[in-house]
């Protein structure tokens, strides 16, 4: 296989896996709802920033150290997971609120384009599994010595497909359309948002656990 389809099959693999419902796509759909699709697009650049550091990782090998020393991998997942809950608490804690843009998406401080983008940052960067998941894909695809420019084109890659996908997720939900339809219902899409962003945090934590014991 030459470089230019391994990358391809790499970039195909990756979309299909960003495209998966999760809690960065409930973040970016939240701040592109409630802000305004500046802070939307922002949110999804964070998210293509935090994807680009996980490539990053995982070619140059980094990823290995996360399951040699699992304590550390573990210790990851669960402040992950307890980041993702902590989110959940403030959106739910704001639901009742009034749509007001340009407030945050938890209801409590201004949301600036900066703080919607280091929010998409941290979402996703709060799940390690998404840098063994690259490198397990980089294992199965990469040949043993591939060539150069190939390693500095699968992290640039993967930036677009996560930053590219989530600004469409960005753009989408942000319409006058959803927009409306969320100031409608925003106390049951809020609790919805907030119980899915809670489950999936409370799921890190114990996957973290039961892999411990």
């Amino acid at each position: 296989m030459d470089a230019l389809a391994i990358l391809a099959s790499i970039v195909a693999a990756m979309a299909i896996g960003a495209m998966s419902p999760g809690p960065s796509f409930v973040l970016v759909s939240r701040i592109a709802l409630s802000s305004s699709r500046t802070h939307g697009l922002a949110s999804a650049l964070g998210m293509g920033v935090g994807g680009l550091i996980f490539a990053s990782l995982a070619v140059l090998g980094l990823t290995a150290l996360l399951m040699q020393f699992e304590w550390l991998y573990l210790a990851f997942k669960v402040m992950g997971g307890l980041y993702l809950v902590y989110m959940a608490y403030r959106i739910c804690r704001g639901a009742s609120a009034p749509l007001d843009t340009g407030k945050s998406v938890h209801g409590a401080k201004e949301m600036t384009v900066q703080r919607a983008f280091f929010v998409g940052l941290i979402t996703q960067l709060s799940n390690p599994k998404t840098s063994i998941f690259y490198a397990s894909i980089f294992a199965a695809v990469l040949p043993a010595d591939p060539v150069k420019w190939l390693l500095f084109a699968i992290p640039a890659s993967l930036f677009l497909v996560e930053a590219g996908w989530y600004s469409i997720v960005a753009l989408t939900f942000s319409g006058f359309r959803m927009r409306a339809l969320y100031g409608r219902l925003k106390k049951w899409l809020d609790y919805t948002a907030g119980t899915v962003m809670g489950l999936l945090g409370t799921k890190l934590i114990i996957e973290a656990f039961n892999r411990k014991i």
